[in-house]
């Protein structure tokens, strides 16, 4: 073996490289990660609305012995807990044994909506032998990628009794699904000669839910008729039933495996499920010294507005009757606490090389991802954490073992986002974000890398340690 000079020793020792996990990983590591990927598929599978997100962690939680917290239940030291927000976020807790106003709480906070179209209030009507549902989409999409695929519905529906029926056609083989119409190619001069914004308009994204008229010659609208026909015998729904509901077009295809080695996983909804489930399962699967939370919160692709978002005071509340129940000073514990807010980043992609600065963005399979700020341009709505957090959780991560990396969104005036990072930070909680790099994010398919779905897991586990 020839020796290594002295200045490839120096090199290695002081330069910084990006890792491969896949290259670090040995094969029992391998294995683990591939069969952790399995549950994930299995969750993003069953999960596609916030709604079933949180209740399927619920039902998680259950079965590792978490119980419902109230506002108000002693705690103790060893206790496992759920709360639950109206149905659409959820926080799964331990109690630690630390001194909480020395130690403060180990938070991980992530989102559970996803971009999707969402059905309107009065969206039903029917037009030149199809009956369509008029829509309002959610998030940052590329309008033009939602036409022409398969679609599921999912949902909440209040009736006019007050029962609340569940909605999800387009997932088993023998169901049905749905679709938004595109123009045909030969016909599509003037639409293609426009910018890619204006391809399809928002009021374009009619969704197609019928096509058969009802066998009766004296009413109009008859293929109207027949889908609310079948609504009715199916849910009991009419349609003023429309105006108290909550029902999601997302894409009815499965997760699955992409490449011919596996190595990377094709679903709607790894922003930011692929953060959430990671947080889930950490905590549900490893007991802590520390008191940790894992918040699984609805909102955040709209601005995190709202009751179930992580602007609302309701999860404030939670840590605060939390400190309460344990005897401590909240105030004290807050300015103790620290967070991981794990949201998704941008994933290096070479064929759309010039909107990244590659030096300073994530690259698939180099593990999980921490951004110190996000925003946009002159980090505008960032929360920028600072040097000695970032360090002390650089410390967590190499003794936990981590292969991760840390990156920005793209160039620094190519755009950006946010995350819910600076609602914590408001709160006076050091707070980070860590995410996994997904490729072609907003999609109605991601892709992400099952080596930093893992990384992420285990970024976590070092975290609560």
């Amino acid at each position: 073996m020839v020796e290594k000079s002295k200045a490839k020793k120096l090199q290695e020792e002081l330069s910084y490289q990006k890792k491969n996990y896949f290259e670090t990983a040995d094969e029992k590591e391998r294995k683990a990660i591939y069969a952790y990927a399995e549950g994930y598929k299995a969750y993003l599978d069953a999960a596609k609305t916030e709604r079933e997100a949180c209740a399927l962690s619920v039902e998680l939680a259950k079965k590792a012995g978490f119980s419902e917290y109230h506002f108000g239940d002693k705690l103790k030291a060893g206790d496992k807990k759920y709360f639950i927000n109206r149905g659409k976020s959820v926080v799964v807790f331990r109690v630690g044994k630390k001194n909480l106003e020395e130690d403060g709480m180990r938070l991980i906070a992530s989102h559970i909506d996803a971009p999707r179209i969402d059905v309107k209030q009065n969206p039903l009507y029917e037009d030149s032998g199809m009956c369509f549902l008029k829509t309002h989409y959610y998030g940052g999409i590329k309008k033009y990628q939602w036409t022409a695929i398969p679609l599921a519905l999912h949902g909440a529906v209040v009736l006019k009794n007050g029962k609340k029926i569940e909605i999800s056609v387009g997932e088993k083989e023998s169901d049905p699904v749905f679709y938004i119409n595109d123009l045909l190619p030969h016909l599509g001069g003037d639409q293609m000669g426009g910018k890619a914004g204006k391809i399809i308009e928002g009021e374009q994204l009619n969704v197609v839910v019928g096509g058969l008229p009802y066998a009766d010659e004296e009413v109009s609208d008859k293929i109207k008729l027949g889908v609310l026909a079948y609504l009715h015998e199916q849910y009991g729904m009419c349609e003023e039933d429309f105006l108290s509901a909550e029902i999601s077009a997302v894409p009815a295809d499965k997760a699955r495996d992409v490449g011919f080695d596996r190595a990377l996983i094709g679903a709607y909804g790894h922003d930011d499920r692929v953060c959430a489930y990671p947080a889930l399962t950490a905590v549900l699967n490893e007991e802590s010294d520390h008191t940790v939370l894992a918040m699984l919160v609805d909102k955040e692709e709209i601005g995190s507005e709202g009751t179930t978002g992580m602007q609302c005071k309701v999860y404030e509340d939670l840590m605060e009757e939390i400190s309460i129940a344990l005897g401590a000073n909240f105030r004290k514990v807050r300015a103790h606490s620290k967070c991981l807010s794990s949201d998704v980043t941008a994933a290096y992609d070479p064929n759309f090389a010039s909107v990244y600065e590659k030096m300073n963005s994530a690259i698939l399979s180099c593990g999980t991802c921490m951004c110190k700020f996000t925003g946009a341009r002159g980090k505008s709505g960032a929360s920028d954490a600072s040097a000695e957090f970032v360090g002390e959780v650089r410390k967590m991560f190499a003794e936990g073992g981590v292969v991760w990396q840390t990156a920005e969104l793209g160039k620094v005036d190519a755009g950006g986002g946010g995350t819910v990072a600076k609602f914590l930070a408001n709160l006076n909680i050091d707070t980070v974000d860590l995410g996994v790099p997904v490729i072609s994010m907003h999609a109605p398919w991601e892709v992400i890398s099952k080596a930093d779905l893992y990384s992420n897991y285990k970024a976590f586990l070092a975290f609560m340690k």
